[in-house]
Formats: C-alpha cells, structure tokens, sequence
C-alpha cells in the first residue's frame, strides 16, 4: 500500500529520513478495525519520530501520521483516536503508564490504510469534512483537555494563547471564544496575529509585548522563548497549563515568582477517549471547524514538513488521498 514513512531516525536533519512508497498492509488483530484513511492531519510528533524520538531504532520504518479521519471496511464514517493504551488499565486513560500514540509503537495514519483498536474509531459528524476530522485527535483534543479540564477558567476570564498559528494554539483560539472566554494571543509576525484575530482573539500582541493587564492563565506550548512572559503575564493565584516545548526547556523556573504569587503550573497531555467525542459534540453545537492552513495530497509530504519545521504555519497542515 502507498505510505509516508520514517525510514531510520534522523536527529539532525529529520526530513532526509522521510520515504514516500509502499508499505506493507497491516494486520487486522482481534478487537481492531481497520481504516481507509481519507485525511490525516500533521502534527509535530510526526518531525519527533523523523528525529528519532519516543521511538526505538529496531522500530523503523515507522509509518508517519498520528491523526486521522477514514471509513470502516463496511463504509462507516470515522475520526480516529491516536492513544492507545493498555486494555487491562482501569485509571484515566492519559496516566496509563504503557500507553502508547500511532507511530510510536503502531504504524500511523499516513497510509491507504491503519488499523486501530476499535473504540478508538468514533464516528465522524456529518458536518464535518474528512479534512477538518482529521484534527480532531491531537492538536484540538489537546486544546480542549488543556482548556476545559485542567484550567479551570471561568467563562468571563482572561486567557493569553503563546503562539498564533500552530493547531493547537488556533484551537484554543476557537474553543476560548466559543466557550465566553476573553482570548489573548502572543504572535512573531503581523500574519499571525491577523490569524488569530480572523479566528475570534479580542486582543493580538507581539511575542514578549507587555500586556495591558495580567491574566487568569496562559496556554503554554513554546516552552524557553515564552516561559518567563507567560509568568510575568499570571494575575496572583493564576495558571500556566503547558502541554509542550517546541522552542526547549525553560532555562529559569522563575520559582520566586512561583510560590510569591502562588502561581499554579499543571502540565497537560493529549486527552481521553471520552473527551475527545465531547470535543466533537462541542464543535457541532458550536458550529467550529478547525483552521486548515494548507490541504495537501499525501505525495507531497516533504513540503508539508518542511512549512511544519520552518514554523511557517497557519493553522493544520492536512494531507488527502
């Protein structure tokens, strides 16, 4: 079958492990399903694993792709789940030790075909396109956990977004002002505050610009070039919640400040099963589709990855068959 694949890691140069060719098909196991991919969104797991990361050698060639958005063999619309955990875990899903997203241990969704387990294939809302589906299980669930279940922001309160144009952060865009929350949002250049400002943020500022007032939280995703605004940004008893570090490690904790404001730091990782399909309740009520920056046939990956590396984004970068 035709693929998008990581032929070994690649720590410096990422994109010269890429392959475009043919894979194998996949096995079907006992309690899977398997799914005809018509859309997979790219997200920057997919440059990790071209790197090498979260994932052993003797694994590869790893298929890219950890979202995604197909039919079942009997023609059954579906939005994919991307983790997959250990099925005799009875916790919360996303503290299950052996859990596992496609492509670090699964081949993912840059293919004809994936095989997923089955309660991971939720059924996809007829409003939404196979394109817009296809963000759903990553960046915009990401969102949604980091806003609705670890912030517990109120509606009414001030939210600033560090970064303008990356999904998730165009996703906590939408969600912040569907859901009556004041949207700020940091961005590097005058097309990306623009974005956020065409997507419903009330308030655009360079990176680093000083805000006219603090705020109740920060979603953090940048990590070391906006750590220290994102902690001078906090009201006394606000929260930071960061689900990733694109730019690095903080190089100071800013601990004084911490315990001094009784600032709050939670960090947040993907999300469950069960968010996820209120998540799409969510936007259907809402009417919310996902910003697409760029839709792009599975054959030109490599241009896809390199927008995604160079930081030139504007919301998801979809592939389509």
């Amino acid at each position: 079958m035709f693929a998008v694949y990581a032929a070994e890691p690649s720590p410096e140069n990422p994109l010269a492990s890429l392959r475009v060719g043919e894979r194998p098909e996949p096995e079907v196991p006992n309690g899977w399903v398997r799914v005809a991919v018509k859309a997979a969104s790219l997200n920057m797991h997919d440059l990790w694993t071209l790197r090498g990361v979260g994932i052993k050698p003797e694994q590869f060639p790893m298929i890219l792709g950890c979202d995604g958005a197909g039919t079942l063999d009997d023609g059954t619309e579906v939005v994919l789940h991307s983790v997959i955990g250990d099925p005799n875990w009875s916790g919360e899903e996303t503290l299950d030790p052996k859990r596992t997203l496609l492509t670090e241990k699964h081949q993912g969704t840059f293919a004809d075909y994936v095989t997923v387990p089955a309660r991971n294939a939720l059924p996809k809302p007829a409003g939404l396109t196979f394109a817009e589906a296809a963000c759903m299980g990553t960046a915009w669930l990401t969102a949604y956990r980091m806003l609705f279940v670890k912030s517990g922001l109120r509606p009414g309160q001030t939210m600033l977004v560090q970064g303008a144009s990356g999904g998730v952060s165009t996703a906590l865009i939408q969600l912040g002002r569907a859901a009556g929350f004041r949207v700020w949002v940091t961005g590097r250049s005058e097309e990306k505050r623009a974005l956020a400002t065409t997507l419903g943020a009330h308030a655009v500022f360079e990176s680093g610009a000083r805000l006219p007032e603090r705020v109740d939280a920060v979603f953090e995703t940048v990590g070391k070039a906006t750590w220290s605004h994102s902690m001078k940004a906090l009201k006394p008893g606000g929260i930071v919640v960061i689900s990733g570090a694109t730019s690095g490690d903080a190089s100071a904790a800013e601990l004084q400040r911490l315990f001094f404001l009784q600032l709050r730091v939670v960090g947040s990782t993907m999300g469950t099963r069960e968010e996820l399909g209120d998540l799409i309740q969510f936007c259907a009520l809402n009417g919310l589709k996902p910003q697409i920056g760029a839709e792009l046939k599975f054959e030109d990956a490599e241009q896809g990855l390199k927008s995604m590396l160079d930081g030139e984004t504007a919301g998801k970068i979809v592939f389509t068959r």
